[in-house]
């Protein structure tokens, strides 16, 4: 393979393993079976960008019921 493909390769990666860490939030909650799954998904798509959104949605998604 050369160099070029690795690359393109490496940044399909990073993007993938990216776009995983930005819904973390929404992984717990759907895999808790949160009541408010969605809700946190719509927190996590539209407010995440920004660190406290995303904080927001994971605490949310961590918090017990």
């Amino acid at each position: 393979m050369d160099s070029a493909a690795s690359l393109g390769l490496a940044g399909i990666l990073l993007l993938v393993v990216g776009i995983a860490a930005y819904f973390i939030p929404t992984i717990i909650a759907f895999k808790k079976e949160r009541d408010n799954k969605v809700s946190i998904l719509a927190l996590n798509l539209l407010l995440g960008w920004s660190l406290i959104g995303w904080v927001v949605s994971l605490v949310w998604a961590l918090k017990e019921a």
